[in-house]
């Protein structure tokens, strides 16, 4: 058992030991949020008291049998901070598009045509707020990442409200081109290379039409640089 993982059984022996260990571990604390969160995480932000509630809870259960005390916070930190990143953007986040995009929620028509009033509904379903005025969140860094990441393929993560699939036959052909090109390292590493989508290979290995995957070729695209990548909480919406 390392030195950590000792220091938080003996903080268990009295309510005073609990409060000065979680005192001394302040630092610790800060920075598994920052870590957790991809930025700069004070003891004046909201996530602090998330996190520091995590840290409490980690403490009362830890478990010596499944490992170092250390580890085990961290996560249980993490955790906590997503459960409560995605309250708040189920409730009171609003950003220009919304990552729900993703999953095609949008009507049962599948002709390709756009709908008009799909920007609409997306920009207005949050709670009032700008995203000038409501601040950086975690979920619109990963959306301005992708949005740099789909720039090199011509497109925009904003594009995805013309080219998300809506019906369920559809959405299941783009998960099996998306599958086939995470399955296949030569394949994506080709689309990377390329900037497009090697939709010919696709066909042959899928048995997909051209002319599907070919509409809604920037959704494939985007949806497996999202899951290859570093974008957890666009990740969930996908899966979701």
């Amino acid at each position: 058992m390392d030195d950590f993982s000792a220091q938080a059984l003996r903080a268990r022996e009295s309510e005073e030991a609990f409060e000065r260990f979680v005192n001394d571990n302040k630092s610790y604390i800060l920075g598994c949020a920052s870590k957790s969160l991809k930025r700069f995480v004070r003891d004046t932000d909201d996530e602090w008291s998330v996190a520091l509630i995590a840290f409490n809870e980690a403490l009362r259960v830890y478990d010596p049998a499944k490992g170092e005390f250390g580890s085990f916070a961290a996560v249980v930190i993490k955790r906590r901070l997503m459960d409560e990143e995605r309250r708040r953007i189920a409730h009171d986040v609003e950003i220009p598009v919304g990552p729900e995009v993703l999953s095609g929620e949008y009507g049962d028509d599948d002709d390709g045509e756009d709908d008009e009033h799909i920007g609409g509904r997306i920009k207005h379903s949050g709670g009032g707020q700008s995203r000038e005025t409501a601040g950086s969140t975690p979920l619109q860094d990963e959306i301005d990442a992708i949005r740099s990441v789909l720039g090199r393929y011509g497109f925009s993560f904003y594009d995805l409200t013309e080219c998300s699939p809506r019906s369920r036959k559809t959405k299941d052909a783009c998960k099996n081109a998306v599958k086939l090109l995470l399955e296949r390292e030569d394949l994506f590493e080709k689309m990377q290379r390329g900037r497009n989508l090697p939709i010919r290979e696709l066909c042959d290995k899928s048995g997909l039409s051209r002319k599907l995957i070919d509409r809604h070729r920037r959704y494939i695209i985007a949806v497996a640089e999202i899951l290859k990548g570093d974008y957890p909480l666009l990740g969930d919406y996908i899966k979701d």
